[in-house]
Protein backbone atom coordinates (compact mmCIF):
# COMPACT_ATOMS: atom_id res chain seq x y z
CA UNK A 1 0.00 0.00 0.00
CA UNK A 2 1.09 3.66 1.26
CA UNK A 3 4.33 4.26 2.85
CA UNK A 4 4.83 7.41 4.45
CA UNK A 5 8.17 9.06 3.48
CA UNK A 6 9.85 10.65 6.24
CA UNK A 7 11.48 14.18 5.70
CA UNK A 8 14.06 16.21 8.24
CA UNK A 9 16.34 19.28 7.92
CA UNK A 10 19.94 18.91 7.73
CA UNK A 11 21.40 19.91 11.25
CA UNK A 12 24.76 21.49 11.18
CA UNK A 13 27.15 19.77 12.64
CA UNK A 14 29.01 22.12 14.18
CA UNK A 15 26.53 25.12 15.43
CA UNK A 16 23.25 22.78 15.39
CA UNK A 17 21.31 25.04 13.45
CA UNK A 18 19.16 23.97 10.83
CA UNK A 19 20.86 24.18 7.08
CA UNK A 20 18.72 24.66 3.65
CA UNK A 21 18.82 21.21 2.68
CA UNK A 22 16.15 18.45 3.58
CA UNK A 23 16.14 15.14 2.86
CA UNK A 24 14.27 12.00 2.78
CA UNK A 25 14.60 8.59 3.98
CA UNK A 26 15.81 7.34 1.26
CA UNK A 27 18.27 10.21 -0.20
CA UNK A 28 21.76 8.97 -0.63
CA UNK A 29 24.48 11.56 -0.51
CA UNK A 30 28.42 11.53 -0.93
CA UNK A 31 30.68 13.99 -1.41
CA UNK A 32 28.15 16.53 -0.80
CA UNK A 33 29.11 20.29 0.63
CA UNK A 34 27.04 21.49 3.27
CA UNK A 35 27.02 25.22 4.03
CA UNK A 36 25.57 26.37 7.09
CA UNK A 37 24.23 29.91 6.71
CA UNK A 38 24.53 30.59 10.83
CA UNK A 39 28.00 29.74 11.51
CA UNK A 40 29.15 29.86 7.66
CA UNK A 41 31.10 26.91 8.16
CA UNK A 42 31.00 23.92 4.97
CA UNK A 43 31.87 20.80 5.50
CA UNK A 44 31.75 17.23 3.67
CA UNK A 45 28.83 14.78 4.19
CA UNK A 46 27.53 11.57 3.43
CA UNK A 47 23.96 10.36 3.99
CA UNK A 48 22.42 7.46 3.67
CA UNK A 49 18.79 6.54 5.34
CA UNK A 50 18.97 9.59 7.55
CA UNK A 51 21.76 9.25 8.79
CA UNK A 52 24.59 11.78 7.67
CA UNK A 53 28.36 11.11 8.61
CA UNK A 54 30.68 14.09 8.41
CA UNK A 55 33.79 12.68 5.20
CA UNK A 56 37.42 14.09 7.19
CA UNK A 57 39.46 15.84 4.43
CA UNK A 58 43.17 14.55 4.82
CA UNK A 59 45.58 17.35 5.03
CA UNK A 60 47.34 19.04 2.07
CA UNK A 61 50.44 17.61 1.27
CA UNK A 62 53.58 20.03 0.23
CA UNK A 63 54.79 19.52 -2.58
CA UNK A 64 58.80 18.77 -2.87
CA UNK A 65 60.92 20.09 -5.97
Amino acid sequence: MYRAIKVEWVLCPFCGSKTRLKIRDDTVLENFPLYCPKCKHETLIAVRQLNLSIIQEPDAKTQSR
